[in-house]
Parts: C-alpha cells; sequence; structure tokens
C-alpha cells in the first residue's frame, strides 16, 4: 500500500446550516469601482466559487470598468448604478434591494461601505426585511478626518467586518470603529490557476528583449502607493550587476507617464518595459526570473501571493499585511520601503544566487498551499453567509 495522501485543508467541504425558507442564500455584493484592482479580483475569485447550489449571489458596482467587463464575460451578473452623487446612488440601490430581498449584503471598499450600508438602513425605514451586512476592507489608505468619522459612525449598523491581514485589522482599530465584530480572512490563491501555468514564452519577442536576459516584473496598478518609482531607482543599480536584466512593468494607471519620465531621468528607460494591461497575468508572472512589489503601503499583496503559488522568487517591502506572507530568507525576501539601494540589492541577490532564489521559491508554493489557498478564503466567506442569512431569516420568521 501506498503512503496516505496528506490532509489539504483547501479540500475539506463546508458543512452548510440548515435554512428556514428556501434553500438559496440570496447574496448581492456591492463593489465601490468597476475598475480593475486587489478588491475586484477577490470579488471575481468569490463569485466564480461559490456554490450555485446553496447561493444566488449577484453583484451591484458603482461604476463601470473592466473588473465589470471580466465578470460580465465569465456570466457573473452585475448591475452598475453609475452615480456619483452618494445620495442618489443610495436611492437606486435601494431600489434595487427592495426588488432582490436579499439575505445578505455584502461591501467592498469604501464607497460600497457607505453607499451600501445606508440603501439597507433605507430599505429597514421603509418596512422591507433588513439583510444581514458584510463588510470587507481591503485597503490600507488612511481617508480624510470626514471619512473615517462617516465610517466610524456607519460601523455599528453592519453585523461583520472582513479584514484580508492583521494589518487591516490594527487599521480598524487604529480608527476607532467599534459596534461590529472583525473576522481575519486573507485572500486567496486559485491554485488551479496557478499551480500549472506556463510561462509566456514570447514575452521576450513582444517586447524586444535579448535572449536569454533576465527578466524582473511587477504587478500592480501605477498608482503611487506601489512604488513604481523606488523600483525605478533602484533599476541602475541592478544593471551594475545583472547588466542582462529586463524591468517589466505590468498594469494601467495615472502615474504610467510619470514613471515613463521616471525611467527616462534615471538613464534605464533601455531596460523598463511598461506592458499596459495584460489578459493573461499567471502567464506573464511565471515567465518572470523575479517578482517584486515594492508598495509604500499594502493590505495584503495579491499578486506576490500569486508569483509565490507560481515557485517565483519574491522580494517586497516590509509594510501592510506582507510580512504576514513573507518570512524573509525563507518565503520571499522582504526590504525597507522607499529604499532603492535595499530593493536593488536583494534583486541583485536572487538574479545571482539561483541556488537560494530556487530554494525561497519553493518555500513560498509551499505556503500558499498551506494557507493562502483561494478555497479557504471562500468556505470562511460562505460560513459567514450561512450564519447572517440564517440570523435574519429567524427574526423574518418569528415576526409573521
Amino acid at each position: 500500500m501506498g503512503a496516505p495522501m496528506a490532509w489539504d485543508p483547501c479540500l475539506v467541504p463546508i458543512e452548510h446550516l440548515e435554512m428556514p425558507g428556501p434553500p438559496r442564500i440570496r447574496v448581492v455584493e456591492i463593489l465601490a469601482t468597476g475598475t480593475n484592482g486587489g478588491a475586484q479580483e477577490h470579488l471575481f475569485s468569490l463569485m466564480s466559487r461559490l456554490d450555485t447550489a446553496h447561493y444566488d449571489a449577484s453583484v451591484v458596482a458603482l461604476s463601470a470598468g473592466s473588473a465589470v467587463r471580466k465578470m460580465e464575460r465569465n456570466g457573473i451578473a452585475v448591475t452598475v448604478i453609475d452615480e456619483p452623487d452618494d445620495g442618489e446612488a443610495v436611492r437606486a440601490l435601494t431600489v434595487h434591494l427592495a426588488l432582490i430581498q436579499p439575505d445578505v449584503v455584502h461591501t467592498h471598499m469604501y464607497r460600497a461601505d457607505v453607499v451600501g450600508t445606508k440603501a439597507v438602513m433605507a430599505l429597514a425605514a421603509g418596512g422591507h426585511r433588513r439583510p444581514y451586512i458584510v463588510s470587507t476592507v481591503h485597503s490600507s489608505r488612511v481617508r480624510s478626518a470626514e471619512d473615517r468619522e462617516l465610517i466610524r459612525q456607519l460601523t455599528p449598523q453592519m453585523d461583520q467586518l472582513i479584514a484580508v491581514s492583521k494589518s487591516i485589522e490594527k487599521k480598524i482599530a487604529d480608527e476607532h470603529r467599534t459596534g461590529a465584530p472583525v473576522r481575519l480572512i486573507y485572500n486567496g490563491v486559485d491554485l488551479q490557476q496557478y499551480d500549472h501555468q506556463e510561462p509566456c514564452c514570447t514575452l521576450r519577442d513582444e517586447y524586444g528583449m535579448e535572449p536569454g536576459s533576465q527578466i524582473v516584473g511587477v504587478v500592480a496598478r501605477l498608482e503611487p502607493e506601489k512604488g513604481h518609482q523606488t523600483l525605478i531607482e533602484a533599476w541602475p543599480n541592478v544593471l551594475r550587476e545583472c547588466p542582462d536584466a529586463y524591468l517589466l512593468i505590468v498594469g494601467e494607471g495615472s502615474r504610467r507617464d510619470f514613471l515613463e519620465q521616471w525611467a527616462a531621468a534615471h538613464k534605464v528607460a533601455h531596460r523598463v518595459i511598461f506592458t499596459g494591461r495584460r489578459d493573461d497575468v499567471p502567464a506573464v508572472t511565471a515567465a518572470l526570473d523575479v517578482a517584486v512589489l515594492p508598495s509604500w503601503r499594502e493590505a495584503q499583496g495579491l499578486s506576490i501571493l500569486e508569483a509565490m503559488a507560481l515557485s517565483r522568487p519574491v522580494v517586497a517591502s516590509d509594510v501592510g499585511g506582507i510580512p504576514e506572507m513573507i518570512e524573509d530568507g525563507v518565503t520571499g525576501l522582504l526590504v525597507d520601503h522607499d529604499n532603492p539601494n535595499a530593493l536593488a540589492a536583494a534583486i541583485v541577490r536572487l538574479l545571482k544566487d539561483h541556488a537560494f532564489a530556487d530554494l525561497i521559491a519553493r518555500a513560498g508554493h509551499d505556503l500558499v498551499h498551506e494557507r493562502f489557498c483561494v478555497e479557504l478564503m471562500v468556505k470562511a466567506i460562505e460560513g459567514i453567509y450561512d450564519q447572517g442569512a440564517r440570523a435574519v431569516r429567524l427574526v423574518e420568521s418569528a415576526a409573521s
């Protein structure tokens, strides 16, 4: 007989609660913006894996964008309420929720928290059944004092907060958001997509890179907090040690023009490639020799988890939730944020010491399998939906 298979927590099915009323729980996910980002990827992963025999789920996005189009292409029902005025958005969403009659409303990002919670309050004030409100806190952004006060006032109206890292748990506490319990649920990686991904074999030809050159890459929105500026500042030092290296910057955002000028100013534009948006990010990531996330702040850093799942060695900033995923020197390399010299040294180390790079790449891959599979994330959220829907239906049954 062969050795028994190791127990895999990702494969353990969830046991759903017994539910009064209809067998399927109706869920409405509310997304603050339909453009691309970590929260949108999180929601796509969640919607793609919810048990459709148990959940009837749909999405409301408060603006259109590439993430909305991706969901629609994959058969996910999306309603866009493109009302820039919060009051108008609340009224439109209240009408929509009265029509859907959800058991659970799940909000993603600040504006969705505000508009979604106010809509549920209006729904209840109008005599409709009040759904259970879940809010996932995705962002490490420090908002204005006015915004923080508003979300503090609304938090007691929420039934459950989800933090995507311990760093976000601390942020919630620091903002004095009380009145709703907080649960830690890490974002997860789709191991079926990332575990056996073939690398993009045309990457060097597409961008005119020399054959056999080494590729360092960052996958992130081109926004200030992602730290691309620091990475470009580090690149002259990397090229002095590894002249065959190219830097691949994957993503779109408001800082592209500035970053292209920054690369030219540092005389590295010939070795820095801006790809814009790519629809084959897993294949591109699999082709990297080193994956980097030089963020100045970060809630968790999903792109680094994806690189680890692909057995790519990673370098990342020691900020936010990133140290919860990476043990320095074991599953990746951590550096101080906004420190070009430290960042360059870490990248050079992995480009030159292939044995060490392979070692931490394997350790990172194993860690993702153990703690960060998407199934663990989905099952944890499904458990919250079950508890919330059951509570809502029991209250409704008692009232009737």
